[in-house]
């Protein structure tokens, strides 16, 4: 048995907002949408959660990590870094990893505050994250359960991108630490969502340099382009 099942239980039911928190989370901009405004104009947030496990129906977040890219630079004085408030009654490999000690846990913050704080940072970018879909579905669920609130910002998925634009690397089903190394980026700290939110920020910044390159300068191009090199590769794996 997974020894967090036991934390899927909490932040579920009826969010429990106080009227404060209910004004905040009415006042969030509408999400956006992927259009032709061009890359440089767009303004992006660079997404990654720690969690407990990698089942998304079950596992719960722990820490949430994100930097902001905008006018094509990270702004560093900008930068997102939160620990919710969970009971841990082991310490697990997963907690190991990712550094984050019960004692810090159980200190963090109420996870529909952290949660709101978090979506008030975030405002009207587009997300981006590494295997984009694990971090939207948990982000998601847990958005649902402690605030009622539907995650509707779209996402680009950096480990699709770079096997994508990058196909001379030959690192299709790589992890961060391959794209990492590929592009020799200085990266000392690792498996904490602030750091990685900050080396997946870098590799974009890559990204987006090579797809202007190519004549891809806008997210609506940029996604319809990737989501035809997804299917591309699903047709292929298939016919095999």
């Amino acid at each position: 048995m997974n020894p967090f099942a036991f934390l899927s239980l909490l932040g579920t039911g009826k969010p429990q907002l106080d009227d404060g928190q209910r004004q905040r989370l009415r006042r969030l901009p509408a999400a956006p949408h992927l259009d032709s405004r061009p890359l440089r104009s767009q303004r992006f947030v660079v997404l990654d959660l720690e969690t407990t496990g990698l089942n998304v129906n079950r596992d719960i977040v722990l820490s949430i990590g994100a930097v902001l890219i905008e006018d094509d630079a990270i702004d560093l004085a900008r930068q997102f870094e939160c620990t919710l408030q969970r009971r841990l009654k082991t310490v697990t490999e997963s907690v190991l990893i990712h550094g984050i000690a019960p004692s810090a846990l159980a200190d963090g913050i109420a996870p529909a505050e952290a949660l709101l704080r978090f979506m008030e940072f975030a405002g009207d970018a587009v997300f981006l994250a590494f295997h984009a879909p694990f971090d939207q579905r948990m982000l998601g669920r847990a958005l649902k359960d402690e605030l009622g609130y539907p995650l509707r910002h779209p996402f680009l998925d950096v480990a699709d991108l770079a096997p994508m634009l990058f196909p001379e690397a030959f690192v299709q089903q790589g992890g961060l630490d391959h794209w990492i190394d590929y592009f020799r980026l200085d990266m000392p700290q690792r498996h904490h969502a602030s750091a990685d939110a900050l080396a997946t920020a870098e590799i974009a910044l890559i990204l987006f340099s090579r797809a202007r390159r190519m004549g891809l300068d806008n997210v609506a191009e940029l996604g319809e382009r990737v989501a035809r090199w997804q299917r591309s590769r699903t047709a292929s794996r298939h016919s095999l």
